[in-house]
Order: structure tokens, then sequence, then C-alpha cells
């Protein structure tokens, strides 16, 4: 598809949308077309068995540059351009996706977005780094926006490399915020994807059980491999004969439903205390048994407080009806939201040579991260700032528990399960932030 002609002939649905999310006032403009558009690269599974992970966070992001693009595109030195997303399948493996990469750096793309696995977004902040350091006229940025691995913005934090979700120590904390309090729960049972991110949440969880509830036993832990397990009734069967009240999870996708399914078949009654389980089918897998059992943690719910996070949940229903298609997450809509900040930001610096009349001149990536260190952008009443010294996004997160739609503050179910998540803890971004360990080398 030629994406700058999709982006153009959408502009009058486009018109509505922004209204919606509350962007009526500003003059609503198509970029020039004969300005060449911005374009990201979206390196994600879009293929196999956790495709449907892909093809939802490529619908965010569509959205997110379409509200971009309404607004008249990014100003740029020679005038305005759009906003592109172009989609590169990394099917899941981490070699596939460091050819995703060398294939978007030879097709001239200076911005990649991934999060999906944390293990792959470690592979591609090494590559990169390498890459800028042998390439400075070629250099890249790295937009994350859901590869939660602790030690991507601590340990191995590096310049090139934003985060703009919490990672999963902050996510951790903000469920044992609900859990300390829950005296229903003296057992539990840790269930986590064996690789880096898997491994961190079980670690994060055993150290925060013993902190904040010393008291409740740890009656299983385990990892298993991600995105493989066909069948988890053998896993939800241990968790059943274990006798733990909750289980605890950063399970995600296939993984997650799966896991949650086997649990229901089995007979399991006991919490799921999850950081994805709002989304991606879960909900619809568990059925009334997730009813005030299932807690999920996040940055944002549909179901939060205020006119303009209904405004914005309704837009994207908008944009996107079909129930299968109703994953969103505002980080992603902010993350696309500080990239356009941050590159009007930079393109209005005075360094280096204007563009010719007619032309765009678009900032190197390297004054685009100087500018995006310094982000700070709202939408639908979430405020997103990025902390310069790790790379790290602070913004406020929330807890929500599963509900019937149409229950006390759940007007929104998800996927047209039925089911939705009702926010039962909020946190501020000061209350949500954790210190950081990282010891950022800049160019």
């Amino acid at each position: 598809m030629n994406l700058r002609k999709h982006s153009f002939n959408r502009r009058h649905s486009l018109l509505a949308l922004a209204g919606l999310l509350g962007v009526a006032a500003l003059p609503v403009r198509a970029a020039s077309p004969d300005q060449s558009p911005i374009r990201v690269a979206l390196i994600e599974s879009l293929s196999g068995p956790i495709a449907n992970t892909g093809e939802a966070v490529h619908r965010n992001l569509v959205l997110a540059t379409e509200r971009v693009n309404a607004r008249g595109g990014v100003k740029l030195a020679g005038g305005r351009a759009p906003l592109a997303i172009e989609r590169y399948d990394s099917k899941g493996q981490i070699e596939d996706a460091l050819a995703a990469l060398r294939s978007a750096i030879d097709a001239g793309i200076r911005i990649v977005a991934q999060g999906n696995s944390s293990a792959v977004a470690g592979a591609l902040v090494e590559a990169i780094a390498k890459h800028n350091e042998r390439n400075p006229a070629q250099q890249v940025l790295f937009l994350n926006y859901s590869a939660v691995d602790p030690a991507l913005t601590n340990e191995r934090c590096n310049f090139w490399h934003f985060r703009f979700d919490a990672h999963a120590d902050m996510r951790m904390a903000a469920l044992m915020d609900v859990l300390k309090n829950d005296r229903q729960v003296a057992s539990a049972y840790l269930i986590g994807q064996d690789y880096s991110f898997g491994q961190s949440v079980l670690r994060e969880a055993k150290r925060q059980l013993s902190m904040r509830r010393p008291d409740v036993k740890i009656v299983g832990e385990e990892l298993h491999p991600m995105a493989r397990v066909k069948d988890f009734l053998p896993y939800a069967t241990k968790i059943k004969a274990s006798g733990a009240q909750a289980v605890i999870t950063g399970n995600w996708g296939n993984d997650l439903t799966l896991l949650i399914k086997a649990a229901r078949e089995v007979g399991y009654e006991g919490k799921f205390y999850t950081f994805y389980g709002n989304a991606l089918g879960a909900p619809a897998a568990i059925g009334d048994a997730g009813v005030g059992q299932v807690l999920a943690v996040a940055e944002w719910f549909p179901n939060a407080l205020g006119q303009a996070s209904k405004a914005f949940y309704q837009a994207f229903r908008q944009r996107f009806p079909k129930p299968e298609d109703d994953y969103v997450h505002l980080r992603m809509q902010l993350m696309i939201e500080a990239l356009a900040q941050a590159i009007e930001r930079a393109a209005a610096q005075p360094v280096g040579q204007g563009a010719a009349k007619g032309q765009s001149a678009v900032p190197s990536a390297l004054a685009i991260a100087r500018a995006l260190e310094q982000a700070d952008v709202s939408l639908a009443g979430q405020r997103l700032q990025m902390r310069a010294a790790d790379h790290q996004a602070q913004q406020p997160l929330m807890v929500a528990i599963m509900e019937r739609k149409g229950a006390k503050g759940v007007a929104f179910d998800v996927e047209g399960s039925g089911y939705g998540f009702r926010v039962v803890h909020q946190l501020n971004a000061e209350a949500a932030s954790h210190a950081h360990s990282c010891r950022m080398v800049r160019p």
C-alpha cells in the first residue's frame, strides 16, 4: 500500500478523530504531498504464533501517526512532512529482527520502533549502538514501547534507546501495592517465560514479596519456553495442585491466553496478578471465573476516569471497530507524540544549513535523540516525561481488576468479551518512578 496516499485519503475521517481527541481547536491541514514522509520502521512479530501482538502494536502506531498527520504533520525547516509506519517482520526471532534492522537501515530509515520481547530489544540496542559508532552519518534511533526488562535502562542503558513503558520492576511494585492488602492470598505460584524479561519478573516478585508480604508462601516457581508451549494444561494442573491462592506472571501474548484458559479448564479458582491480563484474548479465555480475580497493571485503562480518556478510547474504537482489534495502549500514542515533538524541536535548532525551498530537512538521529531526552507530552489526560539520565519514561501507573461490563466503573469491555477492567489503584508518575543505575555514555 502507498502509505502517503493512504494517509491523505483518510483526511476527512481524521478531522472527526482530531475533534474526539481534543485537538479540534488546532488548524487541521494535510501535510504537503510533495514532502517525503518521515519513516519509522516497526520491527515486530507480524507472522507466527505471536503475530497478533505485532499487529496490535501496528494499529496503535497507525492511529498515533494519523493524529499527527491530521494536524499537518511534523514541522521541519523546509515545510511539513507526514509520519509513516513501515512494517518489518521479525517473526519473534532475534536473527530475523537484526535482518529487519539491516533492511530498514539500507532503505534509509533512521527511526526504529520495537517492544514485544526484551531479548529482541537487547539485541537491537547492541546492534544499533555498534552501527551508530561505525556509521556516524547514518545513525539510528530506537523507540521501545514495551520491552520492559529493567536492565535496558539500568546496566545496559544506551543513549540511542528510549523506553516509553514502565519497566518490570515498576510494574511489579504497582501490583504489590494491591497484593500487600489482599489478605485472601497466603500462597503464590510464580510462572513466566524463560528469557530475560520473564526471569526478571520472577526475580522481582520474590524480592518484593519478601519485603512487602513475607507471610505469603511461594508454592511454585517455573519458567517455560516463550511462544512454544501449545498445551498449558500440565502447568495449570501443577498450579492447582500446589494450592496457590494467586498466580503472579509477566506472560504476554498467547502464552498468557493459553495459560489462563488452561487454568479455567482445570478448575483453578485463585487470583491472577498479571502484567498483561487485560487484552489479546485473556478476558474472554477465562470468562466469569476471572471476575474479581484477574488483575493487570498498565499506564492506562479504557475505564480510567476523565472525559479526555473516554474520548481517546472512543476514537480508537471508531478507527478500529472490530472487537478483535480492541488493543489500545496510551503509551504508544504518547511515544509518537514525543517523537513528533522532538523532531520539531531539533528542526528548530540553528544547526547546520537549512533546507532548500520545498525540501524537508529532517534532523539527524543524534539531534532528535537530544531533543527526545527533554520530551514532555500529554494526551487524554495522561502526561509522559522522558528522564534524560536513563531514557526511562516517567508516567502514572494503574492497577485494574476484571469485572463484567456495566458494573460500577466498567463502562467499556475488552474485545467485545463482555468483561472490562475497573481501576482499583493509581500511582502518579513520582510514586511510580524507580531509581536507576544507568551510566549514560553520550556521543
